[in-house]
This record gives C-alpha cells, structure tokens and sequence, in this order.
C-alpha cells in the first residue's frame, strides 16, 4: 500500500462515521416526526380523547403496512424505542409524589394491591380460557392494574416481551382505557356516587392517569384529588411489583440458566426521581408549576417517540390472528374490575 493510498483509509472511516451517525440522527428523527404528528392529531375532535400516545402509534403502525420497516434508520429508531423508553419512565417518576402517597394513600393503597392482583390474574385466567397469546395477555393485565401503557413498557425488559407486543399492549391499553374513561363520565349522573366516591371509582378502576383525570374531572375539584391520589397509589406499586416479576421469571425458568435478566435501573432512576419531586421540589428547591407542567409534557412526548419505535415492529397480518382474544381478556377484565369497584363504594 502506497503512502497515498494509506491516507484514505482514515478519510473513508471518518466518512463511514459520519454516514452511520446520520443515518441514526435520522431514526430518531423520523420518531420525533411521527411523534408530532401524532401530537397534531390529538388536537383533533375525536382524538383529543385518545391521546397523542395512541395517536402516534396508529401512524406508526400504518407507516409500517405502507412502506414497511425503515432499516437504513434502524439504529435511532431502536434507540427511541429502547433508550429513550427507559429515560421517559425515569422522567415518569415526578408524577408520583411519594409523600402524599404515604401520608395520605395508604387507605387507598390496599384497593390499589386489589386491583393489581385481580387485573393481572383475572386477564390471564381469561386469556388461557381463550387460548390467547399469553406474553400480550400479561402485558395488558399489567397495564390495566398499574398504570397503562407505562406500566407495560416498564415491565416489558422484565418479561423479555417483544417489542411488538409492548407496541400493541400500549396500543390497545391507550384506547380501551379511554373508552372506559369516557363511558365513566356518561354514566357518573345515574349512579348515585358522591363526588368524593366516583373520584375513587374512577382513581381505583381506571387504567392510566390521563384517563383517571379525564373521568374525575367533571365530578368536580375533590373527585379529581382523590381520583389521581388513588391512581397513585398504583403507580408507587410498580417497583415492587418490577422485582415481584423479576424473581417470578426466575423461578418459572422464564429464561435460561446462563441467562441473566438485566436489572431495571431505569426503575431506579424513578424512585429517585419520584423521591426528587416529592422531598426537594417545593421544599428546597422551588420550581415554577409551568416548568413541572413543561417537564410533564416533554416526559409524555419522549414516551410517545419510543412508542413510535415499537409501533413500526406492528404487522397487521399478525395482529388479526394475536392481538384480539389478549383484547377480550383485557375488556372482560376491565369491565368486572369497574363493577366490583363499584359495588364497594
């Protein structure tokens, strides 16, 4: 090799750098822009009751049917779908406010452990009945006890789900979950609840914050305090119920003997920043509530691009044949979840 020729090979390494950065700038570009995209469409009359989570994973999912899966990019998108996943959870954690949990929670907290136990093991009871697919059925009784589609991400690593069934599983919890929410505010005139009791119906049986808010809201300022105090509640049960899942996979040999489950630091970084926001923010450090409401929405948005990520694993032809008998399971579910709930009011 002449000397001239030795000095283009650092040439086109540097250049074979730069196109592999752009080519991953682009993937996590491409999530951002379906991810707006999705967010304009929530604007929407109709989907303003959806969400831009489920909104963006509806154009993800039918990007994919169209044009199919964008390998060249593949690297940033599933570096939205995984990276940027587990950092939106971490950011999830100042949602929850640990001290009022305590403080004030713990009542509720016992109704909170019901309705993950029942969730989880009814939908999978219901599920096996079915013969339905048992990781998406799982998944989706997890979202429907905790915490929606946040749950169902956090947990995902856990069970070794495929990111296809995480997408769905977010998917269906998103939309289900806002039907039911809806349906709660149709009805809150006719059943004879106190403001104070529906927020706890709504808080206890509902399956993401935004639906609980969604539903609470019109039952007035106390119905709403106590809806998101209760919902919570479920919200602190996903650590515990992380490492519950964690030694479960372990002991069912979910996975093999010389096969390590990766620990969920991310689930770490939620307690502290769930400890952040409850014991500094407000105490020692004083943050105007447009920037808590700004970090919230940037929180929501960075979930939404990682569930883009995962949305553009969806194949239709599979979810035909997958995704409606986990569906049943999770609906029948639900709706026992909200009756009993509300026969103990």
């Amino acid at each position: 090799m002449t000397a001239k020729d030795k000095t283009k090979v650092p040439l086109q390494t540097e250049s074979n750098r730069l196109s592999s950065f752009s080519l991953w700038a682009g993937g996590i570009g491409f999530t951002f822009i379906i991810a707006l995209m999705g967010y304009g469409l929530a604007k929407v009359p109709g989907f303003d009751h959806v969400g831009q989570l489920a909104s963006a994973i509806v154009i993800a999912v039918i990007y994919r049917q169209i044009w199919g899966y964008p390998t060249k990019i593949r690297g940033g998108v599933e570096f939205s779908s995984k990276r940027l996943l587990r950092f939106a959870i971490i950011l999830f954690g100042l949602k929850l406010n640990i001290d009022v949990v305590i403080h004030q929670g713990l009542g509720l907290m016992v109704r909170d452990i019901g309705t993950i136990v029942f969730s989880i093991f009814l939908t999978i009871l219901i599920a096996k009945w079915l013969k339905a697919d048992a990781s998406l059925s799982l998944l989706l009784g997890i979202g429907t006890g905790v915490c929606g589609a946040a749950a169902i991400a956090a947990v995902s690593p856990i069970l070794k789900a495929k990111e296809e069934d995480t997408a769905i599983g977010a998917g269906i919890i998103a939309l289900v979950g806002t039907v039911f929410a809806i349906g709660y505010t149709i009805l809150r005139p006719y059943i004879g609840l106190t403001d104070v009791q529906y927020g706890i119906w709504s808080g206890v049986g509902l399956h993401e914050i935004a639906h609980v808010a969604l539903a609470a809201a019109p039952g007035g300022h106390d119905a709403l305090a106590i809806g998101l105090l209760a919902k919570l509640g479920r919200v602190f049960l996903l650590v515990p119920l992380s490492f519950i899942l964690m030694y479960w996979m372990k002991r069912r040999g979910k996975v093999q003997e010389d096969t390590k489950i990766e620990f969920p630091w991310f689930l770490i970084g939620f307690i502290i920043m769930s400890i952040f926001g409850s014991y500094v923010v407000g105490k020692y450090l004083i943050i105007p509530q447009n920037v808590m409401n700004d970090i919230s929405n940037l929180t929501t948005f960075i979930l939404t691009m990682a569930m883009v990520g995962l949305g553009l694993n969806v194949s239709l032809k599979d979810l035909r044949t997958k995704a409606l008998k986990p569906l049943i399971a999770m609906f029948i579910t639900s709706i026992l979840l909200s009756f009993l709930t509300f026969l103990t009011m």
